[in-house]
């Protein structure tokens, strides 16, 4: 398993460095005929792909490390299994279709008699097609649920109340130089503020025959389970992003309590923009920040470069030794909910969001199994739901990037 991260640490450096080249060449060539060739702008996609892919891997290489014992144990019992008789035949049947595919491979089908033909036959019911059914795989494929990780990143408190209040200090007082016999007078200018955070519900509500969970060959609960799981997950990953606060959390990008830096164009951020928006922040915060951003803009900016030419996004050793890629010596997280780059549009933010945004869990995620309400129907409901809540509490911890107007 060691050596599988190290093979795949190599590839993504390898990756980048042919992305660097082929990218310098696209550049090149749009700097001497103003624009690229498809080929080349073909050929970076394909590279930008495989940089996905092998960071990807990564984070599965390293998951697959911690659980390499059940893995072994699962592989062993795959191997039993295999070893098992795939049917119930008894020694006659066997010799018999033996006998039959050695009639059709010595002499062809034309040369065979009744009992080879019907030996080898399993197309139609007529001759025992139906003893032969299709296999069913007791396996659901699911799409993936995409979910926004602000929760891994930001500060997080239980709370057994409705709500919290969390005390901040706004302003301060300002030291002042005197003689040794001058006057002093109250350096005045300290303040400080409350903010509350409510916690607000989220809810599912599923009915499912009870048919259905009595003959269904999945665990449907089970499944449901898993369910609300990701899609609670996947709702309060948006609103710690982007919700207004009316029944949800606010989010850090909701309204102008986070300060922005403004990128010089509107649909292009350029490398400019990114130290603009690093050095905009307090060197207290930048030194625990990191940069949230969806996987199409981390794509445009993996093509930026320094003034010395230095592409500003650098990969790391996240598979082996914990170092993960940076952009100007900084991680960076991916979230499905930040936007896409557009005029005014906010794609990327830049912060310590243990400091500057704080999540408050009242009630965890429950589910009530109801087979009364709804059993004149012949249903049984499923009843989820949490409360929770989230609030901006350091704005000054956070920035984000706001292209410019059209």
């Amino acid at each position: 398993m060691e050596n599988q991260v190290k093979t795949a640490v190599e590839a993504m450096a390898g990756a980048f460095e042919e992305f660097k080249k082929v990218n310098d060449d696209r550049l090149a060539q749009i700097e001497a005929k103003g624009s690229a060739d498809p080929v080349v702008e073909e050929k970076l996609a394909k590279i930008e792909g495989d940089l996905d892919r092998f960071e990807s891997v990564n984070q599965k290489l390293t998951q697959q490390q911690k659980h390499s014992e059940g893995f072994e144990a699962k592989l062993n019992e795959i191997e039993t299994m295999l070893k098992r008789p795939a049917n119930a035949m008894e020694a006659k049947d066997v010799d018999l279709s033996l006998k039959a595919w050695d009639s059709f491979m010595r002499k062809g089908e034309d040369h065979m008699d009744e009992m080879e033909r019907k030996a080898l036959t399993v197309g139609n019911a007529a001759t025992a097609g139906n003893l032969a059914p299709a296999e069913y795989v007791e396996e659901l494929i699911k799409v993936i649920t995409e979910i926004s990780p602000v929760r891994s990143v930001a500060r997080v408190r239980q709370t057994s109340n409705k709500e919290i209040e969390v005390p901040s200090k706004t302003a301060s007082f300002a030291a002042a130089w005197t003689a040794e016999t001058g006057s002093r007078t109250e350096t005045t200018g300290y303040t400080t503020s409350l903010n509350t955070i409510p916690t607000h519900e989220l809810y599912a509500l599923v009915d499912i025959s009870g048919m259905l969970l009595e003959d269904s060959v999945f665990d449907l609960e089970a499944e449901m389970n898993t369910e609300f799981a990701e899609q609670f997950a996947k709702a309060e990953g948006n609103a710690f992003l982007v919700g207004n606060g009316t029944n949800k959390p606010t989010g850090i990008l909701d309204g102008t309590t986070v300060a922005s830096t403004t990128a010089a164009a509107a649909a292009a951020i350029a490398t400019d923009d990114i130290m603009d928006l690093v050095h905009g922040l307090k060197s207290e915060y930048a030194r625990n920040a990191s940069f949230m951003m969806n996987r199409a803009t981390l794509g445009a900016i993996r093509k930026l470069k320094d003034t010395a030419g230095q592409y500003i996004f650098q990969t790391g050793f996240s598979g082996q030794s914990g170092l993960p890629n940076t952009i100007l010596g900084h991680p960076y997280v991916e979230a499905v909910d930040m936007a896409n780059i557009a005029a005014s549009a906010k794609p990327v933010v830049f912060g310590d969001y243990r400091r500057g945004y704080m999540i408050v869990d009242r009630v965890a995620l429950s589910v009530l199994r109801d087979p009364y309400s709804q059993a004149s129907t012949g249903n049984v409901r499923y009843i989820a739901r949490r409360r929770v809540g989230g609030e901006v509490v350091l704005s000054e911890a956070m920035r984000a990037l706001k292209m410019a107007a059209s």
